[in-house]
């Protein structure tokens, strides 16, 4: 089990939401934090901690007025660590190799993949004829409706038709090099990890899954440890102390570097 770091920019800054309040109207998110910092002091700061893997999320839509802002954190981001941060945000086919041109070593995709609420596989196939299956991180973060996790996109707002399952994580495994799975019904509150999706997460997957949500103590990431059978990665966001929290970031570092 790896901790990846992450970088969510939203409005043009780094900030921690409650993933569940973003919206399109009007650029709104209930925010935990907002730093001062920029998205590059923080890839630099990953760089020197040598943490690879982490996410860089563009949090608005690509029509937003805040797009561009968000894209210019990223891309200073992206120049500071070479090959060591993901991007997702807006991504498609036609874009995704700009991305890696950046700097970026993935690409995280939802959105253009999951197409009125069904998996457009054609889409996946230009995707890794463009940029390669060792490029693509397909991002499987849900919300649960009727006692079932459904994959949602366009930032966590739009409920797709697929649920979420073990048979579905292996058979995407194919067209990917990881999965990013936000628990979007805990993301940003710090209430404790979502210990039923975990459950579905923890079998063995071909590729590496990272979990985000919900992570308020290091008893949340024993959590993660335990029913992911040491082998599902994590995020921490709001809770960490370089966004506002509690949570060591150096002591998270030093017990579950990657």
């Amino acid at each position: 089990m790896e901790f990846r770091p992450c970088i969510d920019i939203h409005n043009g800054k780094v900030k921690q939401i409650i993933g569940g309040t973003l919206t399109d109207d009007n650029d709104f998110a209930k925010e935990n934090f907002v730093s001062e910092m920029g998205a590059g002091d923080y890839a630099r700061l990953y760089r020197e901690k040598g943490l690879r893997g982490g996410h860089i999320i563009l949090l608005n839509g690509k029509d937003s007025p805040y797009y561009q802002a968000d894209l210019e954190q990223a891309a200073d981001a992206l120049k500071v660590w070479q090959g060591a941060l993901q991007i997702g945000g807006g991504v498609t086919a036609e874009n995704a190799a700009s991305f890696l041109d950046m700097g970026a070593s993935h690409v995280i995709v939802t959105s253009y993949v999951f197409v009125d609420g069904e998996i457009r596989y054609d889409r996946l196939e230009e995707l890794i004829s463009k940029i390669g299956k060792k490029h693509l991180v397909l991002d499987l973060s849900c919300r649960k409706r009727e006692g079932d996790y459904y994959v949602v996109t366009d930032r966590w707002q739009k409920y797709t038709r697929q649920p979420l399952s073990e048979s579905l994580i292996q058979q995407l495994s194919s067209f990917c090099d990881e999965f990013l799975v936000h628990a979007v019904n805990v993301e940003g509150t710090g209430t404790g990890v979502d210990e039923e999706l975990l459950q579905i997460l923890s079998a063995e997957s071909p590729v590496p899954v990272t979990y985000a949500g919900g992570i308020g103590t290091m008893e949340d990431i024993r959590t993660i440890q335990k029913i992911g059978r040491d082998r599902v990665n994590f995020t921490v966001g709001s809770a960490l102390d370089l966004f506002g929290g509690t949570l060591k970031f150096n002591e998270i570092v030093t017990n579950f570097r990657n």
